[in-house]
Formats: structure tokens, sequence, C-alpha cells
């Protein structure tokens, strides 16, 4: 069996399969599936300083080749996470991650405050495709200046790992990570979402309840390997590559583009096993292919 483990800073993952926040809950809903011990990494739904209801349903609305949604990072707030929450994962055998949002820096750095004084936290991924309050609703993630004010407020409190998620909806990506490498970033895992609309024509309205929404699935996995593949080049720290990994051939293609490690997001809603199974898959893979280790695959291309 090749080795699988992989390095994000002090995280030693155990093979590079992680999961996508927002599709795989905090882990304990998938516990009846697989083995949780088995992932590389488990990245809970979005958490934010306060409780958020979302947006109206209707919400998710599928696509070809995807799906949309906006669901509004619904959550109870990072005081519920970490007295009720916690308690239940912290024991779980891999590295749990918490996906921080917010609506200003201020904000991401308060909620990231909080879950660095959890033990078995030991890293969280910032989520700056969320709106800024302050600049009537603009991502952060989709200019440096942005980006860096954020980055550098979370930094300046949070002490463990940090991952930042970037958006994809921007003119230069490679520009946007190597902001937030510049401020103290440890790792950056890309892509979020694509901005999408679908449209009922019996109805004349939208799909969605606002309009708008997320992008994700087998459809966006082109422009998600492109962006990775720019960014790898672009910075010196660790790459997490997602967006539409369905296969360990579509996670294999991400690590030979220069990711690190991968998350598998839409596709655990079409099959709770999937992870493992891309798991296996790459060690089967590097095991027909002569490989001894997948860091020998890391970044050939």
């Amino acid at each position: 069996m090749a080795r699988l483990n992989v390095k994000i800073n002090d995280l030693c993952l155990k093979n590079p399969v992680m999961t996508a926040s927002g599709t795989f809950g905090y882990g304990l809903e998938f516990a009846d599936f697989i083995d949780l011990s088995q992932l590389g990494g488990i990245i809970v739904k979005g958490t934010t300083l306060h409780p958020r209801e979302g947006n109206d349903y209707p919400r998710m609305a599928e696509t070809a080749m995807g799906m949309l949604n906006c669901v509004g990072l619904q959550n109870k707030g990072v005081d519920y996470f970490c007295s009720h929450i916690y308690p239940q994962i912290k024991d779980i055998d891999t590295h749990m991650i918490v996906n921080v949002s917010g609506s200003s820096p201020e904000d991401y750095a308060e909620c990231a405050s909080r879950i660095d004084a959890l033990e078995h936290i030991p890293a969280i991924e910032l989520n700056i495709s969320c709106p800024n309050v302050r600049q009537g609703g603009m991502a952060f993630g989709v200019t440096t200046e942005g980006a860096a004010s954020v980055v550098k407020a979370v930094r300046e409190r949070y002490h463990k790992t940090l991952i930042v998620k970037l958006s994809p909806n921007v003119t230069d990506v490679a520009e946007i990570a190597r902001a937030c490498e510049g401020e103290g970033a440890d790792a950056v895992s890309l892509i979020n979402t694509l901005m999408g609309m679908a449209v009922d024509i019996e109805k004349r309205t939208p799909l969605l309840s606002i309009g708008t929404g997320g992008l994700s699935g087998p459809a966006v996995k082109p422009v998600a390997l492109r962006m990775v593949w720019q960014v790898a080049k672009a910075v010196k720290i660790p790459v997490v590559g997602l967006g539409g990994i369905c296969t360990a051939e579509d996670a294999i293609e991400f690590l030979m583009v220069g990711a690190t490690a991968i998350e598998v997001g839409t596709a655990n809603f079409i099959d709770p096993t999937v992870t493992v199974k891309i798991r296996d898959g790459i060690n089967t893979w590097l095991d027909n292919h002569g490989c001894r280790s997948v860091e020998e695959i890391i970044g050939v291309i």
C-alpha cells in the first residue's frame, strides 16, 4: 500500500481526502455509512459568531451536472458549537476543522478566537466569500484588500493552522491567494462555489428564493482545476483543491496540478461513502503505477 499521508502546516493528514464544509454536516451524520477515522479530515459546516437563520426556501436546485444552493450559512452560532457540538465530535479520530464565516473582520476574529480555545480543533477554514456589510455586500474574497483584512484580523487572534477558502468569482485568484499568504495564511483551499442562477419558466420566477446561488458539482471541476493549478504556482503554502470531485481520478487530477489535499463536497449527497472510495481509489492508482507515496504525484504538472 502506498503512503497516503500528507502535511498541511502542522496538520499531518493520514490521507489527502477531506470533506467540504456544508456537505458533510458535523461528520456525525455520516457515521452510519463510513468509518470517519478513515478520512484525512472533516471540515464541518459554516460557523458564525452569532446564530443565523439562513435564507428562505427554496434554497437548493438541481442543474445539469451540478446543483445551486443559497442556504445562507444557517447555524446556531459559535457558542452553541462550543457547548453542544464540540463535545460530540472532539474524539473523532481525524482532524476536525471548523469553517468560519463572518460579516466583518472583527466577527471573523472573535469567532476564530473562541474556536482557538478548543483543544481538539487543530485548524479552521476561513470562508472569505461572505458579504462585507460595510461595503454594500461585496464579498471579502473578491479583492486583495478585503481578503487580506480578514486574514490579518484572524491571524492576530488565532494560533493554529489557518486555511483560507478562496472565492472563484474573481479576476485573478492567484493575486488573492498571495494576499492571504502575505497576511499569515498557512494554506488556501479552492474553489468555493461559482455564482449561478436557474429559472422556472412556468412560474416565471427564479428557482432559488434570493434569485442566485452557489454552483457546485461536476460542472465546476474544469474551472476549479485551472484555478488550483494557477494558485499552486503562485504561493509557497499548501493548496487544498475542491470543486466537482466525484472519483479518485478527479482527485488525482487536482493532486497533479499542485493540490496537497482535496475536499469532496456535492458528491457526498449522491453517495455518502464516496470519500472512502476516493481514498481507496487513489491508493489503487498509486500501486498500479509503481508510486510508493502520494507525494510523488503532487504538482507533477
